[in-house]
């Protein structure tokens, strides 16, 4: 059976660029994230401390695969700022990550070649500063087993090395798992019989 992949590479702490143009500040700030929540939570927080920033322009890419994503040129030219960010973004391979760029006007118009240059290069810089990690896509359960199968539900997880939390023990013991996507299959065929119930969180 082929390895599935599970591991894609992200930013490990928010990083900053800076690029100049005519009088223009273009002001990007890069964020690890996992969910659209955060998302507006950073873009939000962005519009509100540069309240006076012409635009504040946006691109995303989430998860594994990266399917989850969106770019915003937020007032600027159609294809202007939101493309070249996400361009930046994935041409460094990573997922699970915000670019929000917020632009100062100079007084000159810098045409669409120009705001491109701009989005792209300051994309760059701040992504050049953020240290690149590799992360592990997984799912999470709620498992439910019995007390009697204790020893054996531990044995599957410390030969596994799958984390878990929330734990509450009794006649019916019951725990918070994460489980990489590669090791699913072999998770589920180890835990089959022991188990009271799985639920994905």
């Amino acid at each position: 059976m082929d390895q599935i992949q599970d591991t894609y590479r992200s930013i490990s702490a928010p990083s900053t660029g800076l690029y100049k143009d005519n009088g223009s500040r273009f002001l990007a700030f890069a964020y690890p994230v996992e969910t659209e929540e955060e998302v507006k939570s950073h873009v939000d927080a962005l519009r509100k401390e540069y309240h006076d920033a012409r635009h504040h322009c946006f691109a995303y890419r989430l998860g594994l695969d990266g399917a989850r994503w969106r770019a915003s040129d937020d007032g600027e030219p159609s294809g202007s700022a939101g493309r070249p960010i996400l361009g930046q973004i994935d041409s460094a391979g990573l997922s699970d990550i915000l670019v929000v760029v917020v632009r100062y006007f100079g007084g000159i118009k810098l045409g669409i070649p120009g705001l491109i240059r701009a989005y792209k290069t300051s994309t760059q810089d701040a992504l050049a500063a953020a240290e690149v990690v590799e992360k592990t896509a997984a799912r999470r359960f709620r498992i439910v087993f019995d007390y009697l199968s204790m020893d054996s539900v531990m044995k599957v997880l410390k030969d596994m090395d799958i984390p878990q939390s929330g734990q509450s023990f009794g006649n019916e013991c019951s725990m918070d798992v994460r489980v990489r996507l590669s090791q699913y299959e072999v998770f589920l065929a180890r835990t089959q019989k022991l188990l009271l119930s799985l639920s994905e969180q």
